[in-house]
């Protein structure tokens, strides 16, 4: 995270993301659900000033509203996109680095643009 700069990217990935050789990559899997996607971005959103998240679309049409509200409330007052999982993806590449969780929700991957 030392490395973020501004407009820089990071990404916080579910358990079944595909892993990227060319990424760094900080895997804090333990078992599964523990710690979620939303349980990372909260703990290092403190320290790092959001500009903008990008998300695929499919994770609001695969899980309950519940969910997805729950996320929203945690980013609340900084821009989200929602894109489909294709375009998502071909913005991982240029990431600073990935942190890969244990979060079974479907398409809970996040990538935070730094400010």
């Amino acid at each position: 995270m030392s490395r973020v700069r501004h407009t820089n990217t990071l990404v916080i990935a579910d358990r079944g993301f595909p892993y990227w050789p060319q990424i760094e990559t900080i895997d804090i899997s333990l078992v599964d659900g523990i710690p979620t996607v939303l349980d990372v971005l909260r703990a290092i959103r403190a320290n790092f000033v959001v500009g903008q998240f990008y998300m695929a679309e499919e994770f609001r049409e695969r899980n309950s509203s519940a969910v997805v509200e729950t996320l929203e409330a945690a980013i609340a007052g900084t821009p989200l996109l929602f894109e489909p999982h294709a375009e998502f993806k071909r913005r991982i590449p240029s990431a600073i680095g990935l942190i890969r969780t244990a979060d079974t929700t479907p398409y809970a991957n996040i990538i935070l643009e730094s400010a």
